[in-house]
């Protein structure tokens, strides 16, 4: 079962720029406090849904020229809800669950950990401070990041799909690459991340095979007030 879902769902997302990654909601759940549990059974299926460099054009861009009077929001967010919530067409027979990147409880707590979903999955490698032996930092706070052996940090994780009607026992859990192997390049990379994020260096620690388009770099690096703009989009479409 779990084969046939992962085989529509990429048939469904990959010309779109977007990856799926199976996962069992236990695996997730192993891993957290329970404050931060998936209210599903262990062997719940899962997908994390990752957005790649080619999302841009393949995605937004076509998005944004057909639902143009649509747009209020933000550009991104809503090409993503509006292309899972379709893919949940897709299995009419089946119960069908999205949670997005940008979604919080009322608690204010996130509706999911993005980057820990993609660890479980095994899409991309979620280094934090603990992956470190010779910590520099101190009392600093340090925020983890995750490096996909294949984009390095030129993606983005976007959304969960869940089936709770489908539990899939044998699932066999894959391990994440561990692109950034060194002690030495682990503590570059969160020093990039926590004290240089906004020039992007800690998204090319590794050699990566594709990143983003110049194009797509300056969207991402304008105020979200600004990016309409950059799409051709009105004032009223604000």
């Amino acid at each position: 079962m779990e084969r046939r879902v992962a085989e529509r769902l990429r048939g469904a997302l990959g010309p779109l720029g977007l990856e799926p990654h199976a996962f069992k909601v236990g695996w997730y759940n192993a891993v957290l406090q329970p404050a931060f549990h998936l209210p599903y059974p262990d062997d719940t299926l899962a997908f994390v849904i990752l957005s790649t460099p080619s999302m841009f054009d393949k995605a937004l861009k076509p998005f944004v020229k057909k639902e143009r009077s649509k747009i209020i929001r933000d550009p991104v967010d809503q090409c993503i809800s509006y292309h899972l919530s379709r893919v949940k067409e897709k299995f009419p027979d089946q119960r069908v669950d999205v949670m997005f990147d940008y979604e919080i409880l009322p608690s204010r707590k996130p509706k999911f950990l993005a980057q820990t979903a993609a660890h479980v999955a095994g899409a991309a490698y979620y280094y934090q401070r603990r992956d470190v032996k010779r910590d520099p930092w101190g009392k600093k706070k340090i925020y983890g990041v995750c490096i996909h052996p294949k984009y390095g940090g030129w993606f983005a994780i976007r959304g969960l799909l869940l089936f709770p009607d489908i539990q899939v026992l044998f699932l066999e859990q894959p391990a994440p690459v561990d692109c950034v192997s060194t002690e030495e390049k682990r503590i570059e990379l969160l020093e990039q991340f926590n004290f240089h994020w906004q020039d992007g260096r800690y998204r090319d620690i590794i050699e990566v095979k594709e990143r983003y388009s110049e194009e797509q770099r300056v969207y991402f690096a304008t105020p979200p007030a600004e990016r309409f703009r950059l799409l051709g989009l009105t004032q009223e479409a604000q």
